[in-house]
């Protein structure tokens, strides 16, 4: 197996995806994001003074996710069919789990684009509640399935969360 995004100079490309078939494609991505639980206390109730922290985070990943071939240089531009983005609280351990699926009808995959939701998702709660815990933390972003391409189905085996 070898990298695809280095021709055979070892030189960085974009890879040529025009051969490839239009196929459905669909990817799950997750991380979480874990705080004070006086921060999960505020972002559950609703009651930061930016507004809906999980309503807000929702947006920016969906904006992500449309964004990140301008983010990711090789990534290609992707005519995404369909993106969400939800979150599942735990409180136990003042935790949120955010879940990204991106989908499109292409050439190629939309793994980055999952994942860029997933990320930039995590980094607006952050961002909204940074004023009052700067030691949240973002873990276990990761691919969590995968289907579609001549690569078929993944669904990652283990997970750390």
């Amino acid at each position: 197996m070898s990298l695809t995004h280095f021709n055979n100079q070892g030189d960085a490309h974009m890879v040529d995806v025009s051969n490839k078939s239009h196929t459905h494609r669909k990817a799950v991505a997750k991380g979480t994001i874990t705080m004070s639980p006086s921060t999960f206390e505020i972002i559950s109730s609703g009651q930061s003074k930016k507004g809906d922290v999980l309503g807000i985070a929702r947006i920016a990943g969906i904006q992500a996710s449309k964004r990140t071939s301008d983010l990711i240089p090789l990534c290609h531009p992707i005519a995404l069919t369909h993106v969400s983005v939800t979150f599942e609280s735990d409180s136990a351990n003042s935790r949120i789990t955010c879940s990204a699926v991106a989908e499109t009808t292409g050439p190629t995959g939309v793994e980055m684009e999952a994942l860029t939701a997933v990320q930039v998702a995590l980094l607006t709660i952050y961002d909204m509640c940074k004023a009052v815990d700067r030691g949240m933390r973002m873990d276990d972003i990761h691919l969590a399935e995968k289907l579609g391409g001549k690569s078929g189905h993944f669904v990652a085996t283990t997970n750390t969360a």
